[in-house]
């Protein structure tokens, strides 16, 4: 997907008014930061009041709208992700993704009545992809663009509730969703070592495709909200923060391992081609893709009625749901089946966010901040379709009151070039420039 103004496919229609976060990888596949405030904070969340954001990271955090009269808080924002990718195979010359600029609406409603605080909000958890034209390397001489978007997200229903004047604790349920559309090439023998089972008439046509110079496993549509495979399930989160003393705040939050179903598309959503005029059309099933737990731990100290310090490490345990990429292709014209791992290998990876806020008066506050994180996928699987390797964010941002109950937050994030060399000898490089604003009001 290609142009400035084109809102990622990461949500369904119904869903139109808190549209999610677009399909390119920061934390691995999460973004570095939910929302404005945290976001220009280097995503730093865990023990400060940074609004309806939170209840993406440590829903215990929304009860510090306590330090509020009781009432309710509406956040509405639309964010800019610019990301640029590019890989380069030696002899072969440079392919630039076309996915460089995506809008990204969001929206997060919560209401305090004495003690407990509850609401509902919409958010992409992530997602990661890329576009490459048909003349590049990436087509493999097939005269077809190649390209990948997985987007996930949630609609959260969250509940904080203020134990005592010093902790409180929090949760939601999260009804998710995920989608993936994937055009994918690669040699006949690239794609038949991928393979771990078949059957049927298309299991016996396999060995024959095997010297082919190119073959191509296609699922893509054409609309903004969902992927051509999709699939729904649950999660949920777990938080707590305590007033240790009046300038120092601790949080804490666990987030569960998700269920989703297995994504689908529709009984001839997909194609299997080849050189030589081999063509089928069938199913994709992605088999068993989730989305990891993560644990949390943070701290917010006012360290001067101006100043405040914020920093988190979180720990996103990739490992357990980002071994293999799997996929069964199951046929509606000649019959049978194909089952394909793609080896991805990733590492748990550790995330630390650290940011400052300095309160200028009563209506301006700056910020910024660092989100520095290890890249959790081993150099030889990395893949040009799925290049969740950025390392290193710089924030910035600022707050405005405009008045009592009104309030505009900015952040801008920067991500330096992280550069990999793949056990194909394929270098590709992944920068960021992205912009977020968002508009908050009390009632």
């Amino acid at each position: 997907m290609t142009g400035s103004k084109r809102i990622l496919k990461t949500v369904p229609l119904a869903a139109l008014i808190a549209a999610a976060w677009p399909a390119q990888a920061t934390n691995g596949m999460n973004m570095e930061g939910y929302g404005s405030i945290s976001t220009a904070l280097g995503g730093a969340s865990q023990a400060i009041d940074h609004g309806s954001a939170a209840m993406a990271q440590n829903p215990a955090t929304l009860a510090l709208m306590a330090l509020m009269a009781p009432g309710s808080r509406l956040d509405v924002a639309v964010g800019r992700l610019g990301p640029k990718v590019t890989s380069t195979m030696p002899g072969f010359g440079s392919a630039e993704s076309g996915g460089t600029s995506y809008l990204m609406p969001a929206f997060g409603y919560v209401r305090r009545l004495g003690g407990l605080t509850y609401g509902v909000g919409v958010f992409a958890q992530g997602g990661m992809g890329t576009e490459y034209a048909a003349n590049t390397f990436m087509a493999g001489g097939s005269g077809q663009p190649v390209r990948s978007e997985l987007g996930v997200g949630r609609v959260l229903l969250p509940l904080a509730y203020q134990v005592t004047p010093e902790l409180a604790l929090g949760a939601t349920l999260d009804f998710m969703w995920a989608g993936l559309d994937m055009r994918m090439a690669a040699s006949g023998a690239q794609l038949g070592a991928m393979v771990t089972s078949a059957s049927g008439n298309l299991g016996g046509a396999l060995p024959a495709l095997g010297g082919a110079p190119w073959a191509r496993i296609d699922f893509s549509n054409s609309s903004d909200f969902s992927g051509a495979a999709s699939s729904t399930g649950w999660a949920g989160k777990f938080g707590a923060v305590f007033k240790a003393s009046p300038a120092l705040t601790l949080g804490a939050s666990y987030q569960l391992k998700s269920a989703l179903k297995d994504m689908k598309t529709g009984n001839s959503g997909a194609s299997l081609s080849a050189t030589g005029g081999f063509a089928d059309t069938g199913r994709i099933t992605v088999v068993d893709f989730q989305w990891p737990s993560m644990a949390a731990v943070g701290l917010g100290w006012q360290a001067t009625p101006a100043l405040l310090v914020a920093a988190d490490v979180k720990r996103i345990g990739w490992a357990s749901v980002m071994k293999d990429f799997k996929l069964r292709y199951d046929s509606a014209g000649m019959g049978g089946s194909v089952s394909f791992a793609m080896a991805q290998n990733w590492k748990d990876q550790t995330v630390t966010n650290l940011g400052l806020a300095y309160a200028v008066n009563s209506q301006l506050t700056l910020r910024g901040g660092v989100n520095l994180a290890d890249n959790p996928i081993p150099a030889a699987f990395v893949n040009p379709l799925f290049p969740a390797t950025v390392e290193r964010h710089y924030t910035a941002g600022l707050g405005y009151k405009t008045s009592a109950t009104s309030e505009f937050n900015g952040a801008l994030t920067v991500a330096p070039s992280s550069q990999v060399t793949n056990g194909m000898g394929v270098v590709v490089s992944h920068r960021q420039t992205n912009l977020q604003l968002m508009y908050s009001h009390r009632f």
